[in-house]
This record gives C-alpha cells, structure tokens and sequence, in this order.
C-alpha cells in the first residue's frame, strides 16, 4: 500500500475509535481491539497474522503501563489518605489568597496529579474544589475548571502519567527530555485552558455546589498532617530520579558500570517504587499508621484497558 492510503487508514482508525468511545459507547477495551482488527485489514495485513501482532502489540506496551499505574495508584493513594496532598493544596490557596483561588486549584492539579492519574486525581482533588468554594473563593466552574485544566494539562503532558510515559517508551524517547518538553507546553496550556478560560465561562455558566459537598467530614490516617516540605519532595522524588539520570547519563560513558547504575536509578519502575517505599515509611511507619491503604479502588478508577491489562 501507498503512504498516504496508510496515513488515511491510520486517521480513519482514530476517528472510528472515537466514535465508537464517545458516541455508541462502546468498552474502550473492545474498541481498541475492533478497529485494530479492521486498521489491520484496510493496511493490507494478512489476516492470519492480525491476532498475533495484536496481542503482541497490547501486551508489551500494557506490560510497561501496568507496572507504573499500580505504583502509581499506591503512592497516589498514600498521599492522599494521610493528609499530604490536602496540604499541598492549602498551603498554595494560602499563598495565593482567596481572590486567587482559581490559580491556586490549577496549580493544585497540576503538581498533586503527578503522581496519579486522570480518573484519580479527579476523585481525590475535587473535594479541595468543593471546599474552596464553600469558603468562598469562587464559583463551581470556575473553580473545577481551573482545576481539571491543572490535572489534564499535567497528565497529558509529563512522566509519569501513563500517556506521556507511553508515548515515550514507543518512541524510546529520553524520559528526561519528556519532563523538560512537557513542562514548555504544559505550563501555557494549563494557564489558558484553566485560570483564564475559567474567568470568562464563568460569567455565563453556573452551577450549584453539590448537595454532599455541603459539609467536610474527612478523616485521615496517622498523626497530624504532613508538612508541606515533606509531600513536595515526596512528589518531586521520582521527578528527580528521573532527571538525574537523563542529566548525569550525558556525562558518563555508556559502556561504564556507573552508566548502567544510572540508567536503573532513574527509570520509571524504580523512580516510583522508591517513592511508594518512602512514602510508606515517612507518612506511614512514623506516623502511627500500620496499615497501608490498598490501591484497588483507584485502579478500578483507571483507564480501562490498563485495569484490563493488570
């Protein structure tokens, strides 16, 4: 087949996957694998051979997902259940003032999404979002927009949400680099689509607050509540394990053990599994807390296909 009959086979397959997604809701999961099948077809495939690249195709890419969203989830949920990512967010409303609560929930978003994941971080932040309203610093979608424009800008844009991470492993893109090209485009559209788009829809769009976000009643695990020092360097751990390894990588040979050393440290499984393990002790062990809360309902808050995966 020509290139362009293939480039047309390969937007035709997005726009039918769409479809069959948003409009006849279909599981993301039998989606993907019908219009492979069809994608496979139209590209000329033989057809004997469409199941096995299939397969082989979902399973090593899921494969390296799969790993990242259950650490994901973990720490994700960690932070949470202690308190860590409720100061976060409270110590960035103090500091922007309540005029600036729209700023303050994008910004939220954007760094307490780094170690979840769309889905999840939506269910753990928008009670931040109801209680800043509740305390006046805004209206609901004003607020919710700011504070989604965080969380999505954050996971469509850097590691180690899934779909960067998947982007980069099948591209084999250098991690580091992913984080640096990231944050020039996540930064802007963030600031557009949440604070100022925000502003303006919410002069013309209004919705009540919810009638169970009236009241807070959370509770959290452990003694007191993390400082805020203590769940930014949780969160910029893996971040910075990461970066180390793309940054220092450049200075050592590639043959050298160090190199190797480096190449283990700073890649994704180890980055978060070292931050679940930190994370477990400093908000766990030190702080009274024997058991650590289990990630099942926030996996089953995933992306289907990763869930399906695992």
């Amino acid at each position: 087949m020509s290139d362009l009959s293939l480039i047309i086979t390969a937007l035709g397959s997005i726009v039918f996957l769409l479809f069959l997604v948003m409009k006849v809701r279909l599981h993301a999961v039998v989606a993907l694998i019908l219009v492979s099948m069809i994608a496979g077809l139209f590209s000329g495939m033989n057809p004997a051979d469409i199941a096995a690249t299939i397969q082989k195709g979902m399973g090593g890419t899921l494969g390296f997902v799969a790993v990242v969203v259950a650490l994901g989830a973990m720490f994700g949920k960690v932070m949470e259940e202690t308190g860590a990512l409720d100061q976060i967010a409270h110590t960035l409303l103090h500091r922007f003032g309540e005029k600036n609560a729209n700023w303050a929930m994008t910004f939220t978003g954007f760094i307490c999404a780094l170690p979840l994941f769309f889905d999840v971080a939506v269910v753990l932040l928008i009670g931040i979002a109801f209680a800043v309203v509740r305390k006046g610093g805004g209206s609901v979608i004003k607020i919710g927009i700011a504070l989604l424009a965080g969380i999505a800008t954050c996971q469509a844009f850097l590691i180690p949400a899934p779909g960067p991470i998947l982007v980069a492993s099948q591209l084999n893109a250098d991690f580091g680099y992913m984080i640096l090209f990231g944050l020039l485009a996540s930064i802007p559209a963030m600031i557009l689509g949440g604070p100022i788009w925000g502003s303006f829809i919410a002069k013309h769009v209004h919705v009540e607050l919810p009638e169970h976000a009236q009241f807070d009643g959370t509770d959290r695990e452990g003694q007191g509540i993390p400082s805020f020092k203590i769940a930014i360097a949780l969160i910029g751990l893996p971040l910075f394990m990461i970066g180390l390894k793309t940054i220092a990588a450049r200075f050592v040979g590639e043959e050298t053990a160090l190199h190797d050393w480096l190449e283990f440290i700073g890649h994704p499984f180890t980055a978060i599994m070292v931050a679940c393990l930190v994370s477990f002790y400093v908000l766990g062990v030190r702080r009274g807390v024997s058991v650590i809360p289990q990630p099942i309902s926030e996996l089953k808050q995933c992306d289907p296909v990763i869930v399906y995966k695992c």
